[in-house]
């Protein structure tokens, strides 16, 4: 088994895909009628899904907001330069969680929010 896909649930797939272009550089694979789009990510796919297209669908969900605690799950880019991908997520309009900071184990990690209110880390590879 291998993982596909992640799929974030939003309320404007459209501006959602301009943000993460905006602030972490990713190229929009293709979009469908604005209610599902994929981001190219390398082997795994991050998708965004219309949060009233999915709940057709599912019935309700847990929405993501700037002004509410995120959601228990997260979406993680690993990168070469935390720093640098840090600065420039929030130069796009990423709130700031935490700052990069080496951990422990050698790894680099900070954290944003989305335009959506998302939790983003962004990081080194593990070693």
């Amino acid at each position: 088994m291998k993982l596909g896909y992640v799929i974030h649930y939003v309320p404007d797939v459209g501006a959602t895909c301009a943000f993460y272009k905006a602030a972490f550089g990713l190229e929009t694979r293709f979009i469908a009628d604005g209610e599902f789009a994929e981001l190219v990510t390398g082997e795994t796919a991050l998708g965004f899904a219309d949060e009233k297209f999915v709940e057709t669908m599912l019935g309700p969900i847990q929405r993501n907001r700037p002004d509410t605690p995120p959601a228990g799950v997260e979406i993680a880019f690993v990168v070469d330069d935390v720093e640098i991908a840090y600065r420039k997520a929030v130069l796009h309009g990423a709130a700031s969680v935490t700052r990069p900071v080496r951990k422990p184990w050698g790894q680099v990690v900070a954290y944003v929010r989305d335009n959506n209110g998302a939790l983003v880390e962004i990081c080194t590879k593990t070693r």
